[in-house]
């Protein structure tokens, strides 16, 4: 690949900001193939050529995909100025890469969140046009309509007239509650509660289960996060 400005790829990866990393460099504390380099301007083979900030090896990451538990309460966005935001959930370092989340879930909805800094994958996932699947499950305060399957699955018409895409609805009910899971392929503003209404029922809760064929990680807790595999993104990519 093209040569890389020794700065912009320790910035790239999170190292710390372009105007530190060209003084860190002119201190010493980068080697390039075991010499030291003090030059910020130096270039580089990012995926060749062995570089070493402080003791410590930097590895090249074009992009990073990671999972995220997102909790009740906290804001899917970049910046917010009135409450945490899905990335103050992460290190400074990758925060620095410009990670943001794909697509969004409302401040009270849970569950799986895709971070990442590759706009196309992101692009992708979001696009109604692919039709990447995403499974919630819901916690309503009474049953539905009796046609509220057929109705799902006919694409539901929203309080402003929208026709949604077909979807799929399961309901579980129980003594102490009742619980639905809805397969939807779009992301309108607030629509699977939104759908819900559309059929007589109100959400109570609402968790992010699935998403393009990955299930959220058991053993994260709300807050949790871990990188993707590549056999998952794979599968995330074969949906494109």
């Amino acid at each position: 690949m093209p040569g890389m400005r020794l700065d912009k790829f320790l910035r790239d990866q999170g190292v710390a900001s372009r105007s530190d990393i060209r003084e860190y460099v002119k201190k010493g504390l980068v080697q390039v193939n075991n010499s030291v380099v003090r030059d910020p301007g130096f270039h580089i083979d990012p995926e060749k050529d062995s570089v070493v900030f402080d003791g410590r090896t930097i590895k090249y990451n074009k992009y990073v995909y990671f999972m995220l538990n997102k909790p009740k309460g906290v804001i899917t966005a970049t910046f917010d100025t009135r409450g945490i935001t899905v990335l103050d959930l992460f290190p400074e370092n990758i925060r620095r890469r410009n990670v943001f989340p794909v697509g969004r879930l409302d401040k009270d909805t849970e569950g799986l969140l895709f971070i990442t800094d590759d706009g196309i994958f992101a692009h992708n996932l979001l696009a109604p046009k692919k039709r990447v699947e995403k499974l919630y499950e819901a916690k309503l305060d009474k049953l539905p309509s009796e046609d509220a399957v057929r109705i799902f699955s006919e694409g539901v018409v929203l309080d402003d007239g929208y026709r949604t895409m077909p979807a799929a609805l399961e309901l579980i009910s129980s003594q102490n509650e009742i619980i639905a899971r809805v397969k939807i392929y779009e992301g309108k503003y607030h629509q699977v509660k939104r759908m819900f209404r559309a059929v007589g029922a109100n959400v109570i809760s609402l968790k992010r289960l699935s998403m393009g064929g990955i299930s959220l990680d058991e053993s994260l807790r709300p807050g949790e996060y871990r990188e993707l595999t590549k056999e998952e993104i794979t599968i995330l990519e074969s949906n494109f």
